[in-house]
């Protein structure tokens, strides 16, 4: 209890905060990608049981996975990942049947979508909660306890955007293909390399630039080829 009275308390509380809410931005947009083609009640049950359980999976990683994430390759194999993660959201599902089994298919797979695709993208967070948490996981827990409304209303106000404007669906893939690409080139197998012999490669930007381009590209060829072939 001693540690609630400290100001050192508080003010790693509110880092943590404010950390997730800056870079949880990405979280918001897949869960609103994953969970838009459910039907209303199968939709907030994906938004809530994803990202709840996306922030405990984070709290578990925050603990283990700081030392993990200076191995090489984990950064690489994790955008790879999420480039395949984000061409799928843009793809249009089968039209079926309204059944329960249907229902709960699709609902399982949009929360197992939403997991896989915060595992990955969870590098980053990782890394500044447990800086801003200094080794408390009291503060470690209640700081991204605390984020969860946050994520769940910034996916809640993106699907209703993208019921108006099906455009955020394409930029929100696009945002997801950025970040698959700068997960790549910040990876320790290759960030010194390109440091050292290609920064341009950071400076402009260009592997992010890449990748959202690739996923939108990607994407909507295989959307455009389901929907041209016959029904089976």
């Amino acid at each position: 209890m001693e540690e609630f009275l400290t100001a050192q308390f508080w003010l790693g509380l509110g880092t943590i905060v404010w950390v997730n809410v800056i870079l949880s931005g990405d979280n918001a947009v897949v869960i609103a990608l994953a969970a838009r083609s459910l039907p209303e009640p199968q939709r907030r049950q994906a938004v809530l049981w994803g990202a709840g359980a996306a922030v405990v999976l984070r709290i578990v990683l925050t603990v283990v996975a700081v030392k993990l994430l200076e191995l090489p390759y984990l950064k690489l194999i994790g955008a790879v990942l999420l480039l395949w993660i984000a061409v799928q959201l843009l793809v249009p599902e089968d039209e079926s049947g309204e059944d329960d089994a249907h229902s709960s298919a699709h609902l399982l797979g949009a929360i197992k979508t939403i997991l896989i695709a915060d595992l990955v993208m969870s590098v980053d967070n990782v890394l500044a909660v447990a800086a801003a948490a200094k080794g408390s996981f009291l503060l470690l827990v209640i700081g991204l306890a605390i984020s969860i409304p946050l994520v769940v209303f910034g996916a809640t106000m993106l699907m209703g955007l993208m019921e108006r404007y099906p455009l955020i669906v394409t930029l929100g893939a696009a945002i997801l293909g950025w970040t698959a690409g700068d997960m790549g080139v910040t990876d320790p197998a290759l960030a010194h390399w390109i440091v050292t012999n290609m920064q341009w490669i950071r400076t402009f930007e260009v592997v992010p630039s890449l990748g959202a381009v690739a996923v939108v590209a990607v994407g909507k060829w295989l959307a455009g080829r389901k929907r041209r072939a016959p029904p089976a």
